[in-house]
Order: structure tokens, then sequence, then C-alpha cells
């Protein structure tokens, strides 16, 4: 699930998880949804399920900014979202599993590989159940479209930023911005 050429792409929009693990096929959901619908032409949204090292080789291509789609620790409320961005003291160490998604290891890895970590905003769904089933719960279902549409106020907010231009017709709506290094329950 990817839109948008390669050479256009500054913005990435990974959604991660594993549909084999109930809810945390979010961020894969969320990216589907996002996908499906127009995407300005300076946004890559991809689902990349559980294959950290493609995430990785991705990155490598300069993107100005992330957003991670994924679940989050759970705090008992299970379908809350949580906007937080990321720096690079926030990671610490994390070896790179060929085989496996584990963000924190993955954008540690960024400067071995040789490339840099761009700004990262995760955008977080609180989960019911990450058991074995396919599937997501009726909580975090519920949230799918908040959080596809907190995806989008993002990459209004980013591309203005970066001084892309929105184009005409894109569906990004405007929406708050996450203060820098504090999350933003949604």
């Amino acid at each position: 699930m990817s839109t948008g050429a390669a050479q256009d792409a500054r913005v990435l929009v990974a959604g991660i998880g594993n549909i084999f693990l109930g809810d945390d096929g979010f961020g894969s959901e969320v990216a589907r949804v996002l996908a499906a619908g127009p995407v300005p032409a300076a946004v890559r949204v991809t689902d990349y399920g559980i294959r950290g090292m493609h995430l990785a080789f991705d990155l490598l291509e300069g993107f100005d900014a992330l957003v991670l789609v994924d679940t989050v620790p759970s705090r008992g409320s299970p379908g809350t979202l949580h906007v937080l961005e990321v720096g690079p003291d926030d990671l610490g160490e994390g070896e790179l599993d060929a085989h496996g998604m584990a963000p924190t290891a993955v954008l540690a890895s960024l400067g071995s590989l040789g490339g840099a970590l761009p700004r990262t905003i995760v955008v977080g769904c609180e989960p019911a159940t990450l058991d074995e089933q396919i599937g997501l719960s009726p909580q975090v279902a519920a949230a799918v479209d908040r959080a596809a549409d907190t995806v989008r106020s993002l990459l209004t907010e980013e591309l203005w930023a970066t001084g892309r231009a929105v184009p005409a017709g894109s569906h990004v709506s405007h929406g708050p911005s996450p203060a820098a290094g504090k999350e933003n329950p949604r």
C-alpha cells in the first residue's frame, strides 16, 4: 500500500503492526484507510506491518518527517489515541531485526545505516487485546477513522512547515499541533 512517487515523497506515514495479534494491526488498518483516500503528492503512505528493515531502508531516502501509526502501551483505556513527538534522545539503542518490527530499534539504527532520524511523530492507540486473532477490538476499530483524521491534520502542518502546499481536493484537514516533546491525547 504505497502512494506517491518515491522522489516526490517528503513525509512518510508508516503503519506498523502485526495483523495476526488483534489490536496490534491498528497501524496497518489506519494506513489502509489513508492510502484509500486522496494523499498529497509529497506524502507516501505505507503499511509496513512487521517489516522493520523495509522501513529503515525507506527512511534512508531522506524524508523531512515521519508519522508512525502503531499501538502504544496501554494505560487502561483501549481506543484512546496519543500523539507523541519522538527525538533521538528518546530512542536509546536497539538492535535491528531483519525479520521483525521494533520501531525504537529501527529508528535508532538509522545512523549506523548512514541516515538520520527525521522529525518523528507517533500516532498511537491503546489496545484492548494483543492476543492471537485477526481483527481489531471494537474500541480500537472505532479509533481508526479518528487516527486517520489526526494523521491528515499532522500532514497539513508538516507540509506547510516544509514549504510544500497541500493540493486542493486532497481532503487534508487542519488541526492542532502536538507540542514538541509532549504527549497530546486525542
